[in-house]
Order: structure tokens, then sequence, then C-alpha cells
């Protein structure tokens, strides 16, 4: 509003003026207040007409794929409701068993490689730029050799990354829009959202919590976690994982020989994810390489996430067969090796001197020791459940404890265990409708914090 005075004055204010927050010996009290002009006329107020603010728009459309997609990505989402929670609560001591992320430190014998390796770029002779998109050769053969003894697969088949996540988008972005997928249900959401970002699937179908043209493969307690193969379509591709994300469930030899010969007689490709595969401490497959006859049909990536606390590290591989033919004969490594080169530069070089460490002998023993102590994380959170009376699965040969709540909504029993005790865990549902009516618990935690939050879960629940 603008105050408009006739002939020479005119005094304007806005309540954005510095005017107003400048000190000022102004006092609103005082009952006689002059103001010296020349000549003053008629004082008129006229109402200033308030400017629009529209935001621009580009005339670029937005990509209908992402806009399928609901709500946000699940681990964000537990995230934003631990950041709401501790607003809340600001003196709780909130302790997060939810995302899987690693706690306890990394071992010295894999981090002293990294910090010599990051010393010796500030020599002339230690500086290394560029590297090979694929990986520096010495740890390719490491990783042919140490985790795939006897198996036979040669370092060219063998590409290292930023990650095992990374690798499935770019194996996504491979495999194109026109192909058909089918995923564990429940599993690891990054393979149904990569699906869909990729164009590969139909819209979401609220009534039945999925998406059209996905096979959801049931896994649960019911089918041992393995989905009845009788009764699935056939589809291009196929993710599976094992010791799967989130039940912790691993599949036996007989089980993978089973899944072999269906992408076998279907003429599809498995894309066997082994994140978990040094936590397995029976005889069952480590590698779907394993199975005769795998090489023809299956990609498998792997990552040092889990085995050696790389989360922030960031190194990952992805192993593609040179018998593995798209439907032309072209070989798929090719294509992929294609994909790696347009869209990713190489793992960074120190952390690549990190992972050959973590092959080493003393390396592979640090190893154990760590996914050790995660495991006795797992058994204790075990322990406590089922001492609860609660049906508990995963957790032996994995670092995730699956617990049924019958006839209860996963983000309830998420809210009720985050509101009463003060823990993040993560609801079932979010990996897919399979996943309703459980929550996962992860066993990445110090073990002060492991037992805290058993104690609480008794106190909750006795």
């Amino acid at each position: 509003m603008s105050f408009m005075v006739s002939h020479n004055l005119a005094i304007s204010i806005s309540s954005s003026s510095s005017t107003f927050l400048a000190p000022c010996s102004f006092n609103p009290r005082s009952q006689n207040v002059s103001l010296n002009a020349k000549r003053v006329g008629i004082c008129k107020c006229v109402a200033a007409q308030e400017e629009v603010l529209t935001a621009y728009k580009t005339k670029v459309s937005r990509n209908a794929n992402i806009a399928k997609l609901q709500a946000g990505y699940l681990f964000p989402e537990v995230a934003r409701r631990r950041s709401a929670h501790l607003q809340k609560f600001p003196d709780a001591k909130v302790i997060s068993l939810g995302i899987g992320d690693t706690t306890e430190p990394i071992p010295e014998v894999i981090t002293s490689a990294m910090a010599k390796r990051s010393l010796a770029l500030s020599t002339i002779e230690g500086y290394s730029g560029y590297g090979s998109e694929q990986g520096e050769k010495p740890l390719r053969r490491a990783i042919a050799s140490a985790l795939y003894k006897d198996i036979g697969l040669e370092e060219d088949e063998i590409f290292v990354s930023d990650g095992a996540k990374c690798d499935i988008s770019r194996l996504q972005m491979m495999f194109g829009s026109n192909v058909t997928m089918a995923v564990q249900d429940p599993s690891y959401p990054a393979y149904v959202d990569s699906s869909v970002i990729m164009g590969q699937t139909g819209q979401y179908l609220k009534d039945a919590e999925k998406y059209g043209n996905i096979e959801y493969m049931r896994c649960s307690p019911e089918n041992g976690f393995f989905p009845d193969l009788s009764s699935t379509s056939r589809t291009d591709i196929i993710f599976f994982c094992s010791p799967n994300n989130p039940t912790g469930a691993t599949a036996t030899r007989e089980q993978l020989t089973q899944l072999v010969k269906f992408a076998k007689d279907n003429g599809s490709i498995i894309v066997y994810d082994s994140a978990y595969a040094l936590y397995i401490s029976d005889d069952k497959p480590r590698s779907i390489y394993e199975i005769p006859g795998a090489k023809e049909v299956a990609i498998e990536t792997a990552s040092f996430s889990k085995y050696a606390g790389f989360t922030g590290v960031r190194l990952g591989w992805t192993v593609v067969p040179k018998q593995l033919l798209f439907s032309d004969g072209f070989p798929v490594a090719r294509d992929f090796n294609r994909i790696v080169c347009t869209s990713f530069n190489g793992a960074s070089n120190i952390s690549q001197a990190g992972a050959l460490a973590c092959l080493s002998p003393e390396g592979r023993k640090a190893m154990r020791d760590v996914i050790g102590f995660y495991k006795e994380n797992s058994n204790i959170i075990t322990e406590t459940f089922e001492t609860l009376g609660f049906k508990v699965y995963g957790g032996k040969n994995a670092p995730y404890v699956w617990v049924h709540f019958p006839g209860k909504s996963s983000w309830d029993v998420f809210a009720e265990i985050l509101e009463k005790t003060h823990v993040v865990t993560t609801p079932g549902s979010g990996f897919g409708p399979g996943g309703e009516g459980f929550i996962r618990v992860s066993a990445f935690g110090h073990r002060e914090n492991i037992l805290e939050a058993c104690r609480r879960f008794k106190q909750l629940y006795n």
C-alpha cells in the first residue's frame, strides 16, 4: 500500500523496507506529532496492485515413468520419519536398526592400503589419473581367483564398479525398456524402482500394491521363501537375491538348480545379487555359478559394502560370463562393457587398493571377523524376538532378521516401535506386498546399541 501526498510530499512504506528495521527515536505513545511540509493537501490511501509471482516453467516434459513411482524411495522415507521422531523427542536416544548401513570400523589392513595409495598420488611415480572403466587388472584377477575359485571365471568377465546398486541401474540401461521383469516378493526396492524408471512396467495398481507388467514371485514362510516356479510366468529378466534382502533367506543348491533350469527353459537372464554371500556359513551356494549351466543364463552382482564396511568407500563388481548371449547371439558382456565405458569412468583407484587388500589373506581374515561380529548381533536379535513369542526368519546366513507381526500393518508396527522404544526398523511392506505384516531388523550396529534395543523390545512386548 502507498501513501500519496499532494504536491511535493510523497512517503512510501513497505513491510520489507529496512526503514522498519533501523534504530528509530519515534515514540508511538506521543500525543502530539508534527510534520513539516510546505503545503499539505488531502492524503489519499490507494491500494497498489499485488504482484502475482508465477514460477517460470520450461517446455520439457517430465519423464512419465518417474511419475509412476510411489511416494519416496523406502530408505529416505524411513530416514524422514526418524528425523520427525527426533524433532518430537529431541532428548531420546534413537537406535537405528533400519537401513542396512555398517557401523564397525574398516580393518586397518584395508585402510592402510588405501592410505598408502592415497599418499602415492602425491608423487610423480605414484600418481595415476583415469583408470580402466572395467577395473584394474590385479583386482579383477584377485576377485576371480579368491572369490570364484574352481568356478573358472576369467578376469575380463569381471567388471569392477562403485557398488552393486549402481550396477543394477547400469544393467537396466543395457536391457532397455522392451523387456519383461520378475522379482522376488519381497525384495530390495532398487530392482522394481529401476524397472519403473526404465519404462518396463505399467502403472501402479493400488489395490494389489504392485506395478503392472512385473511378475512378483511371492516368497513366504509357506514356500520356504523360494517362489513356486511352476506358477511363475515367463519373463526376460529375473532378479534374484540370495541371501535375500530383506528376508535373510538363503537358497539351497537344489532351489538354485531349479532356477537355472527355469531360466534356460524360458530363455531368460537371471540377475543374481550376491551382496551377502560371505555371510553364508553352511553348504548353500555363495555364487550362482556353482550351479552347472548358470554361465549361460546368469549375471552376478556383488559388493564389499557389507563385508568390509565399504558402504561409504563404494566398491563392487559384476560378473558377465562370455557364454551369456542375447537372442541374436551377441555377447551380453560386450554390451555391458559399452554401457560401462559410456556412463562410468572407473572405480576410485584408492577404493580399488582397499579392495585388493580385502582379498589378501590378512584382509580376508579381517572381513570374516567383521562378518562374524554382525552375525552375533543377528543371533542376539533373533533370540530376543523368539523369546517374546514371535516367528522369526533370516539372521543365520544374513545380517537381517525378518519378524512376523500377523494381522498388523508393517508401517503401524514400525511406528509403534519407533514411538515407544525409539528404535528404527524397516517396514516389510516397503519391500513389496509380500512383506506386509513383517518388519526387518538390521544387525548392523554397535554391540551396546543392539543389546539396548533388545532390552527395549522386551520392555514393549513382554
